[in-house]
């Protein structure tokens, strides 16, 4: 109980700072609305580093996350009938950031008991979320900014840009990499494969995912691909 209640308090501050200088920001400078978007989707990635860290057994971490969710989902759903609620956090239709937040906490919670309690290895978690999150906000903002050749079809949603799609290869395969070599699990020759493998799949998942259900398919694609590959070529 004392291990849930220091990191669940850490959690909650985590959120509190991070959400109050992201609004603070937003008040007194012209952040573009895609920008923000994005601040407040790193805040959430961040967010993985603290049940990561501030949570010594994965059981408590993963509970943790079920509970942060089932605390603040009421609040939004309150927070909704608030006049400018929507064009403050950017909100594309209603009920976009509650319905988001669910599904967010709930991937936690599965890598967390897969990756750190099956498989005992916490970084796989952290480079699974950071393979999507921070690849899925690259893709946006480069594709929205720079744009110019459009991948359609029926297993396409909409129009995705080649060049977002080419942004969120390069900066999962740079997140993964980062992770990898940082926690030093895997053999030298290991490490640009995986990252390689783990970048390209969930490029292409992100890709022919809709609904933007990819705050799903993505991680769980790069937990997939890492667990054997680190299996294969582990230390």
């Amino acid at each position: 109980m004392l291990e849930f209640i220091t990191g669940f308090g850490i959690l909650l501050i985590y959120f509190a700072v991070c959400a109050t200088a992201a609004l603070f920001l937003r008040r007194f400078f012209p952040i573009p609305k895609e920008v923000f978007r994005k601040t407040l989707h790193s805040i959430i990635l961040g967010s993985t580093l603290v049940f990561m860290y501030a949570f010594m057994r994965w059981w408590i971490a993963a509970i943790a996350a079920i509970v942060f969710m089932a605390m603040v989902f009421p609040i939004l759903a309150f927070a909704e009938r608030i006049p400018g609620y929507a064009e403050l956090l950017i909100e594309r239709k209603r009920g976009e950031i509650k319905n988001s937040l669910v599904v967010v906490f709930i991937m936690f919670a599965v890598l967390i008991c897969v990756c750190w309690g099956w498989q005992g290895e916490k970084y796989l978690v952290i480079a699974s979320v950071f393979a999507w999150g921070l690849g899925d906000a690259a893709a946006a903002l480069v594709g929205k900014r720079f744009g110019r050749h459009y991948i359609e079809g029926k297993l396409v949603e909409g129009r995705k840009s080649l060049e977002g799609t080419l942004a969120m290869f390069v900066v999962s395969f740079v997140s993964v990499l980062i992770v990898l070599l940082a926690n030093g699990t895997v053999e030298w020759y290991g490490y640009v494969p995986i990252a390689a493998v783990t970048a390209a799949v969930c490029a292409v998942v992100e890709l022919y995912t809709k609904g933007g259900m990819d705050t799903i398919t993505c991680p769980f694609a790069a937990a997939a691909i890492m667990i054997p590959l680190v299996r294969l070529w582990g230390v």
